[in-house]
């Protein structure tokens, strides 16, 4: 099909394409220096501390924890987890915010700087797991963790229409496959999910996987294989709806909003995970950001990072009743 064909096909009312806005040279340089960090490195050649000391200093450039934030440790049961509490925040409007990282790495300096300042807008405070991670932990040990800790706000927090459940990448994964072990277990669902960039097949069948190897200044086809293999050993377990969810049944979920960037290798994982939603009868929203890289939105120099937050306080406002009272 020649491109006036596929411009004549209508787009589905749950999707929204974002064009390219703001300072491209600013883009450049941030993906010259995820080239340099990871796309660069060749699985076999390189160990999980290396890829770590790198997420490290990128997470150290980019990142920034601002002086309102608190960060209170706890347990919450056998799951170590932070609370992350601004001035705005209010007891009961909580997110359950489950980190990327490619199941194995944190960056805790840009994701904490990023649910900040959705706190900030919408008066919640944020409780984040500190899931185990592989290779040390291979799975079931993180999504175990995950769903422990949305008990432990069911039993301890309120109700559950108060909880929102949000991720990004790896986190994306782990907040379906949360919703669809609790859905399962009979526990109530949250008010609403926000996935950013999740990774939701791990047998990474979708289109942009291969087109968007080029342009992806972050991944490669060997990169997320060897990373994946790490987090689960066993391949013949990568269709299972609790490592790749896009294959499980959304039937009953809360509404989902997927944010992804145009030029990610992961971008069909959102875009088939969102038409699966609303062909389950699941509201859903699919934003896609022309041109971005993968979770642009922690990178809040960037103009769209600012219009990908707003899209996520309209989404949350008009399915958690969370309404924004504040600029962030």
């Amino acid at each position: 099909m020649g491109d006036s064909f596929a411009s004549t096909l209508a787009a589905p009312a749950y999707y929204r394409l974002i064009e390219r806005q703001g300072n491209q040279a600013f883009l450049a340089v941030v993906e010259s220096l995820m080239r340099l960090t990871f796309k660069r490195l060749q699985p076999g050649a390189i160990t999980i501390d290396a890829i770590r000391r790198g997420a490290a200093a990128v997470d150290t450039r980019l990142g920034r924890t601002d002086a309102d934030v608190t960060i209170t440790r706890q347990m919450c049961d056998h799951v170590a987890v932070e609370w992350l509490d601004v001035p705005q925040s209010r007891p009961d409007r909580i997110f359950l915010y489950l980190h990327g990282g490619a199941f194995s790495v944190r960056l805790p300096k840009m994701q904490t700087a990023m649910v900040a300042r959705w706190c900030r807008a919408l008066g919640a405070r944020a409780l984040m797991p500190r899931y185990r991670l592989a290779p040390e932990h291979p799975f079931p040990a993180g999504p175990d963790d995950c769903l422990a800790a949305y008990r432990w706000l069911l039993d301890h927090c309120g109700d559950a229409t108060q909880i929102v459940i949000a991720g990004d990448s790896a986190g994306g994964n782990l907040s379906l496959v949360t919703l669809l072990r609790a859905r399962d277990a009979g526990l109530p669902m949250p008010a609403a999910t926000v996935a950013l960039s999740p990774a939701v097949d791990f047998s990474m069948s979708g289109r942009s996987a291969v087109v968007n190897e080029a342009v992806d200044p972050l991944f490669t086809v060997a990169m997320l294989r060897w990373m994946g293999e790490m987090y689960l050993p066993e391949m013949e377990m990568y269709m299972s709806p609790h490592v790749s969810p896009l294959v499980g049944d959304f039937t009953g979920l809360p509404p989902l909003l997927f944010q992804v960037g145009g030029n990610e290798m992961l971008l069909d994982d959102s875009t088939r995970a969102a038409a699966k939603a609303h062909a389950s009868g699941v509201k859903v929203q699919l934003d896609v950001f022309a041109g971005m890289p993968h979770v642009f939105q922690a990178i809040p120099q960037l103009a769209e990072c600012e219009i990908a937050d707003a899209s996520v306080f309209a989404f949350l406002a008009n399915n958690a009743g969370w309404h924004s009272t504040h600029h962030a």
